[in-house]
């Protein structure tokens, strides 16, 4: 499994870049469905890529209203050419923590739900898309976060909802990424085809007959 992601490592290192000298690519899907377990073992196949989490930039009371700190903090430096300098936020303190620094390298992932969102897309090399069904995603999470955090989850999956009914990223998605019992596979997206001027084809983001084993 790890010689497959190596090979979308290389396919995406193969992209022409997307903002500035960065491509930038976003790891979507629902919450609990496995975006930041993946992004980390991708973000390790490229040789220890930067990931940005949008739980960084989202807070209590702006679940999905971080576009403008996104473009503002990363997407507009990286445009530059300049290291991004973003503030976390510290989902505890509920408040924004000490700014630090995030280099343009030449490939970046942004991970979390709502990274292909419409603003966002322009920027962007490829979107990947976990793919696992809301119901099963949620149900996971909330496993995984406990009683303490039922109510959080509540309103989270409500606000979830909204927001991809308004601006879905599925339909965008260059690549489904499905969580096997031993790694990952991943599947032609609904936009695989649709780009114009496409220099690299689906063919080298799946794995040769050598490497299925």
């Amino acid at each position: 499994m790890e010689r497959r992601l190596d090979q979308l490592a290389r396919s995406l290192r193969a992209l022409p870049p997307s903002c500035g000298p960065v491509r930038l690519v976003a790891v979507d899907g629902h919450a609990g469905s496995g975006k930041s377990t993946f992004a980390a073992r991708l973000a390790a196949a490229l040789g220890g890529a930067p990931v940005l989490h949008l739980d960084d930039l989202a807070t209590h009371d702006e679940l999905f209203e971080w576009t403008g700190r996104l473009r503002e903090q990363v997407t507009d430096p990286f445009s530059r050419g300049e290291s991004a300098r973003y503030a976390p936020y510290d989902w505890t303190l509920r408040r924004f923590g000490p700014a630090q620094p995030l280099a343009p390298a030449p490939v970046v992932l942004i991970e979390g739900v709502g990274a292909g969102r419409a603003a966002v897309r322009p920027v962007l090399a490829r979107l990947l898309w976990m793919e696992m069904a809301a119901g099963d995603s949620w149900a996971r999470g909330r496993r995984r976060d406990g009683p303490a955090l039922a109510g959080f989850w509540d309103g989270w999956t409500a606000a979830e909802m909204r927001h991809f009914a308004a601006d879905p990223s599925r339909p965008y998605a260059d690549l489904l990424v499905r969580q096997c019992q031993e790694g990952y596979e991943w599947l032609p997206g609904p936009a695989a085809t649709a780009r114009p001027n496409q220099t690299v084809t689906m063919r080298d983001y799946l794995p040769r007959p050598s490497e299925t084993a």
